[in-house]
C-alpha cells in the first residue's frame, strides 16, 4: 500500500480554526504541490480530505474527485486517520490532506515504528509505501516534496 500525506497550505490565522481559508501563499503553494502530485498520483489513487476548509481549499487545487472525513478533522488521533485510509489493506494509493499533529504522528509511526511528535511543514507531501519480501514487510519513505522545490509549470 501506498499513504501519501499532504499538510494543508498556509492558512489564515482566527477562529474559528474549521472555518479558516487559504492564504494568497497558501493558494500558491497548494497549486504547486497539486501541479506534481497531478503528473505522479495514480489515477486510482483515492483522495480523503479533513472538512476544514484550508484542506478542502488544498485538495481543489488538484482537481481531482476527493471525499471529505470527519475521521481527518483536526482533533482526530493517527488511528482515525489510519482506519479512514484503510491502511495497510488499500489496494489503492491513498492521499490524505490533513493537518498537524496528527500527520507527523502517522508518518513516524510508519517510518520509525514509534508514535513521536514529527512535524511535517506546510504544503509539504510525505509519500509513504510498504514492500512485501517474503514474510516481511517493511514502510518506506518513497519522497517527501516541498512547494518550494518545485518550478512553476504555469498551468494553474
Amino acid at each position: 500500500m501506498e499513504l501519501i500525506l499532504w499538510r494543508h497550505a498556509e492558512a489564515e490565522l482566527g477562529e474559528p480554526d474549521e472555518g479558516r481559508t487559504l492564504t494568497p501563499k497558501g493558494h500558491k503553494q497548494a497549486s504547486k504541490i497539486a501541479d506534481w502530485l497531478d503528473r505522479n498520483l495514480p489515477e486510482s489513487c483515492r483522495i480523503l480530505v479533513s472538512p476544514a476548509a484550508r484542506t478542502v481549499q488544498t485538495a481543489e487545487a488538484l482537481g481531482r474527485k476527493y471525499k471529505v472525513m470527519e475521521e481527518l478533522a483536526p482533533d482526530r488521533s493517527p488511528e482515525d486517520l489510519l482506519r479512514a485510509a484503510n491502511w495497510p489493506d488499500s489496494r489503492e494509493p491513498v492521499l490524505i490532506i490533513g493537518h498537524q499533529p496528527t500527520l507527523g504522528l502517522v508518518a513516524s509511526q510508519l517510518i520509525s515504528g514509534q508514535v513521536q511528535e514529527w512535524s511535517l511543514r506546510k504544503a509539504n507531501v510525505w509519500w509513504i509505501a510498504q514492500r512485501e519480501r517474503g514474510d516481511v514487510t517493511t514502510n518506506f519513505l518513497k519522497a517527501v516534496i516541498a512547494p518550494e522545490l518545485i518550478a512553476s509549470s504555469g498551468k494553474r
